[in-house]
């Protein structure tokens, strides 16, 4: 078995994925708690700036995928991370002036939900281009375990950040680790193809992508249930993080609460280490079968955060939560990108891609503020325990539908169908 290492560029490509995802934790920390705690945001309001970064994921993603299919990768990655780090330094910079309004705050954060759109499109599209179909699990799995690293520890250092010194610090160092990732894949030297010449017609690239996605007898099924828990995750996302940080401790104020939370998010990040650990040989029974292990394991931790107890004892279960949940996400992620990747002729990367990460994203964008006025009328245990049914039904439909029949194909020989109606 070849050393990932061996592929000429992919260790620069983890490196610097590594270290923006460590920023990218910082963030995921501190934009909900400047909001909270700077600018006096109501719960709604968290919800739309919740949203607010998903939105262009719902109204541009796959545009985003053709550009990703139209033109070489690496330098999308690289123009997409350096402007990141411009937005966040001017967002921090604003914030620290006290010239951020919520109002404000929205469009820039939409700015940079569009920025890593189109990243996104182009990140996920381009490992293909560093490494072979058989190794795609592997290094899923490698990117994977970086990430849940982050996870682990990038919450913690949020919230200390923010806790020490405020939200806007946290997101200049989330800034100084985007110019660090665009720089460092500048220097990546392998040689990447041009785009084959192709009908240069937006409508046709457009249809193109969509039909692979949704006429493919296992990614059909796949992506319209995992739209569905993206939603529902979304809700429970929301109402989480309104619960740890107003309702779970009341005794707390919320800088103190904000460190609690991102203690939570970290052990959620050793969750996602193990998971990512087991990928590999849950993998073996079947990448069908790791995607359903993660739909139907999910709803149970999501169960344990909304009971959660007040005090010492309910923040012992919303972390063991977050461990569940998280853990059953490491277990699937590497096994279904490497199975969407390898299944995926290389000029439809980007298109594929897009398509299904935009429509999962654009989920936030709906869930997040529909987690809010959830949040504000029914509580916020309550609000995670609507996302949880919704994550039951997208459970039991995947389970009977040929998503369990997906197999990596470096596993087992297995056909790749030409959905019907291409052009």
């Amino acid at each position: 078995m070849t050393r990932l290492s061996a592929h000429p560029g992919y260790a620069r490509f983890w490196f610097a994925d590594t270290v923006s995802t460590f920023g990218t934790y910082l963030t995921t920390v501190a934009l909900p708690i400047l909001a909270i705690v700077m600018l006096d945001a109501s719960d709604a309001e968290v919800g739309l700036v919740t949203g607010a970064r998903w939105t262009p994921y719902l109204l541009f993603g796959l545009l985003a995928g053709v550009v990703a299919d139209r033109y070489r990768r690496r330098p999308i990655l690289i123009t997409t991370d350096l402007a990141r780090a411009g937005l966040l330094t001017v967002t921090a910079a604003l914030a620290l002036l006290g010239a951020l309004r919520v109002p404000l705050l929205l469009v820039l954060v939409a700015a940079l939900g569009a920025l890593s759109l189109l990243h996104d499109a182009a990140h996920q599209s381009y490992l293909p281009r560093l490494v072979p179909p058989a190794a795609l699990t592997r290094a899923n799995a490698r990117l994977e375990q970086s990430a849940s690293l982050a996870q682990t520890t990038g919450p913690f250092l949020g919230g200390s950040l923010v806790t020490a010194f405020g939200a806007p610090v946290a997101l200049l160092v989330d800034a100084v680790s985007y110019l660090f990732s665009g720089l460092l894949l500048a220097t990546i030297r392998r040689p990447e193809p041009a785009p084959a010449p192709a009908r240069r017609h937006l409508g046709h690239e457009l249809r193109e992508g969509l039909s692979w996605v949704y006429r493919h007898p296992v990614l059909a099924p796949y992506a319209l249930t995992l739209h569905a828990r993206f939603l529902c995750a979304s809700m429970a996302t929301t109402g989480f993080t309104l619960l740890v940080v107003r309702g779970l401790d009341p005794g707390l104020n919320e800088r103190r609460a904000a460190f609690g939370l991102g203690v939570v998010l970290a052990l959620g990040g050793v969750g996602a280490v193990v998971g990512n650990a087991l990928s590999h040989r849950v993998g073996r029974w079947g990448a069908g079968r790791a995607i359903l292990l993660e739909r139907l394991v999910e709803p149970v931790g999501w169960t344990l955060a909304a009971l959660a107890l007040t005090g010492a004892a309910g923040w012992l279960m919303v972390g063991a939560a977050q461990v569940v949940i998280w853990c059953a996400l490491g277990v699937s992620g590497p096994n279904e990108m490497g199975y969407r990747q390898a299944v995926t002729p290389d000029r439809l990367q980007g298109r594929m891609n897009a398509t299904i990460r935009s429509l999962n994203w654009g989920m936030l964008t709906i869930g997040g503020p529909l987690g809010g006025l959830l949040a504000k009328h029914l509580g916020y245990r309550a609000t995670i325990g609507v996302a949880v049914a919704g994550m039951a039904v997208a459970a039991t439909v995947a389970v009977l539908s040929p998503v369990r029949t997906a197999r990596h194909p470096d596993a087992e020989p297995q056909p790749v169908p030409e959905p019907a109606g291409r052009e």
